[in-house]
């Protein structure tokens, strides 16, 4: 069984972030179809936007909101109301 820990001992690896990082790298391209479920959940669940979800899915913006909308995924494509606008432009503002 393998063990972080070995690669860090054998010095291919600096730390236990790092062998892990570079595992996941990995997986995540021999398997795009995890990229994608991957990209669905944080943009669901983790309000990461649009364009971050297409980027880490390895599509293009247009393609992740079709695949989105296939998915019954209410699109977050800016302030749905004038008080959530105003705040983003107070925000700016500081």
């Amino acid at each position: 069984m393998l063990r972080t820990e070995d690669f860090i001992k054998a010095r291919l690896y600096s730390s236990e972030e790092a062998v892990i990082q570079d595992g996941l790298r990995y997986l995540l391209q021999a398997r795009p179809e995890l990229r994608l479920e991957l990209a669905v959940h944080r943009y669901q669940n983790e309000d990461i936007s649009l364009g971050k979800a297409a980027n880490l899915a390895g599509v293009s913006f247009e393609q992740m909101k079709e695949i989105l909308h296939h998915r019954g995924i209410h699109l977050r494509l800016g302030p749905e109301t004038r008080e959530e606008a105003q705040a983003e432009v107070d925000a700016l503002r500081g």
